[in-house]
């Protein structure tokens, strides 16, 4: 093992003891600094060969080779943070002199406003949903609970039934970070939610007691398992492409900002750390007033 793979797999045991990020994140970070090395060794001088050497032009170098060949600014700047992240740790531990990714400046984003549904196509998804199945009261409880809430993928998958109380009508989320944050669970998702659960036991061989959403083998859904259940009956009521879970957080934040809801408070609700990260979707709100604006207005053309 090179010198290099050495001080990855060290960085990723401290992102996984000490920061306490999902496995997705990890394997993420991994992909992303292998992917720089492998270019780094590529196109760099035969005798560069230590960490130490790297340079900021190494580094905008990769960085402008990604969006060369095709790669979104958004990708390329998660990639950058993910580096950014690795000098770091390696600075503190006297591996390097300094950051060499310190003071990058990334591409000036373009601003991609998420897609979220209508209400009424959140109405036409639940009575989409075949709750005479044993997959189906489980894809119920699933999307009414994503969409009652806006918890992330994740987050759902990593729910255990302790998490939920349904008479104080509250579900404890295990947010990025190890985070936690307590969101409340609207009537009709508690109430799919607690029809679910009461018939769990004889809709599945409960292998794990712990899990709130189990699979057919009745061991804990993953996360793959609930984009695909998700995806079908996505597809039953839109037509949008990119259709995943998180189509549904974004419906939960867009149409509570449309009902009046307080920035500062869908921003807890969502976990985010930051309320510029909340922000954008005010843009959709803003958007979609104008629109109702321009079409009712006598006066607007």
């Amino acid at each position: 093992m090179s010198k290099i793979q050495q001080e990855i797999n060290n960085f990723l045991k401290y992102l996984s003891s000490e920061k306490l990020y999902s496995s997705h994140t990890i394997a993420a970070y991994k992909g992303d600094i292998i992917q720089f090395f492998d270019l780094y060794n590529l196109e760099g001088s035969n005798q560069k060969k230590e960490i130490r050497d790297i340079t900021k032009n190494d580094i905008r170098n990769f960085v402008s080779s990604l969006i060369r060949y095709g790669m979104s600014k958004r990708s390329a700047e998660r990639k950058v943070a993910a580096l950014k992240s690795f000098f770091s740790y390696l600075y503190k531990q006297n591996l390097v002199h300094n950051n060499p990714v310190s003071g990058i400046a990334m591409p000036k984003q373009d601003k991609i406003l998420p897609k979220f549904l209508q209400e009424q196509e959140i109405s036409a998804l639940f009575k989409k949903i075949d709750v005479k199945t044993p997959s189906g009261i489980r894809d119920r409880a699933i999307i009414e609970l994503f969409y009652s809430t806006g918890i992330r993928l994740s987050e759902l998958s990593g729910l255990n039934e302790q998490d939920i109380d349904l008479n104080a009508g509250i579900v404890r989320v295990q947010g990025k970070g190890a985070k936690q944050r307590i969101v409340p669970i609207g009537k009709l998702a508690s109430q799919a939610v607690k029809h679910y659960i009461e018939k769990k036991a004889t809709l599945f061989d409960v292998k794990d007691k712990k899990a709130l959403f189990l699979n057919r083998q009745g061991k804990r859904i993953s996360n793959r398992g609930i984009q695909l259940r998700v995806y079908k009956w996505l597809t039953m009521v839109s037509e949008k492409k990119g259709l995943s879970p998180h189509i549904l957080r974004h419906s939960f934040a867009t149409h509570l900002l449309d009902r009046g809801a307080d920035l500062q408070a869908v921003k807890e609700l969502l976990g985010h750390s930051s309320l510029s990260t909340t922000q954008v979707y005010t843009h959709l709100s803003t958007s979609r007033l104008k629109k109702i604006y321009e079409q009712a207005h006598p006066r607007a053309e």
